[in-house]
């Protein structure tokens, strides 16, 4: 049987959970057509994730990798288009790292674009009644390092598999601790992040759709 390996991040920032995990450790041993998702939890380390990461697609040998992090602020579920090549953190890791304007890879390209079909995840959540958008920023903290990370080493070491990244919001009982920001029941985030799994997987090909950003 054929894997799709989905990762998560550990909690960071001084919060005591992470929605990214929670959503996804349901998804366990889920068969999508003919695969098997398997997922990872990743340390919220610069380096070390991405260490991490290699680590369990070169023991797992996945068609498709799905990594997902939290994006607390954001009020859907978010699929992201690029990574970027840098990384400028805003706070520190939880090793107390904090990289100021240094590349995720010394020599890597500019950026890489999601081999997922973005738009039609975006498009099936949508019609699934759960709030979903394209972002065009993973930003430049530990999520887009290991989007980068996860790109770069799918092109050099397996090309022929896909992988993207997704953000959940926080959940409710985070969004309690911060007035005003916007959540999503862990039931929808598991149950989104199933559904963009199966598009992702029977679709290779992406659907044309504005899903576009004025600023």
């Amino acid at each position: 049987m054929k894997t799709i390996l989905v990762t998560a991040f550990e909690p960071f920032g001084g919060d005591a959970i992470n929605p990214s995990w929670e959503a996804i450790k349901p998804l366990q041993g889920e068969q999508i057509a003919d695969a098997k998702i398997e997922i990872y939890q990743l340390s919220c380390v610069f380096g070390a994730a991405l260490a991490q990461l290699y680590a369990a697609i070169d023991k797992y040998q996945p068609e498709m990798v799905l990594s997902v992090g939290q994006a607390g602020g954001r009020p859907d579920i978010t699929v992201e288009r690029i990574a970027i090549n840098i990384n400028d953190a805003r706070i520190a890791d939880n090793a107390g790292k904090q990289p100021i304007d240094t590349p995720v890879v010394t020599g890597g390209p500019a950026a890489y674009f999601s081999s997922l079909p973005i738009k039609a995840m975006v498009n099936a959540l949508k019609t699934a009644g759960i709030p979903a958008s394209v972002s065009q920023t993973a930003g430049t903290f530990v999520c887009n390092h290991v989007m980068y990370g996860l790109l770069h080493y799918l092109t050099q070491k397996y090309p022929a598999a896909r992988g993207g990244f997704v953000h959940v919001p926080y959940l409710p009982e985070q969004a309690a601790k911060n007035a005003g920001m916007p959540s999503m029941s862990l039931v929808t985030m598991t149950t989104g992040l199933k559904i963009a799994i199966e598009v992702a997987w029977k679709n290779k090909s992406d659907i044309v759709a504005t899903e576009g950003a004025i600023h």
